[in-house]
């Protein structure tokens, strides 16, 4: 019984760490990469409600997506759905609605 409850710990130790770790890495990522400043909030705006809600991107706010790159593009994305508030969301259907976004973003623009 012991055995278990040491073992629960560690599990909880183990996840609890993780998510810590992938909420730094995130940060280093949007920091080095200057994920933040790269698209006015207009575009943030759009881009965020394409993903998180019901609602498209124009051509301009696609093309600002496309210079912010793929890797901020993902790693913003993964940092939001690290929130609290956004806990309750669907991960694999954000995760879907992520790459559609930029897929049509590429396919816009080229």
């Amino acid at each position: 019984m012991a055995s278990l409850n040491v073992y629960s710990v560690l599990v909880v130790l183990f996840l609890t760490c993780g998510v810590v770790m992938a909420t730094k890495e995130n940060d280093q990522i949007i920091k080095e990469n200057n994920c933040e400043t790269k698209m006015g909030l207009p575009c943030v705006l759009e881009a965020f409600t394409s993903i998180f809600n019901t609602g498209s991107i124009s051509k301009k706010c696609c093309s600002k997506l496309v210079v912010l790159g793929k890797v901020c593009h993902s790693t913003l994305v993964k940092r939001t759905l690290e929130n609290s508030l956004f806990k309750d969301l669907n991960l694999t259907t954000i995760i879907a609605k992520s790459i559609l976004t930029w897929n049509n973003c590429l396919a816009l623009i080229d």
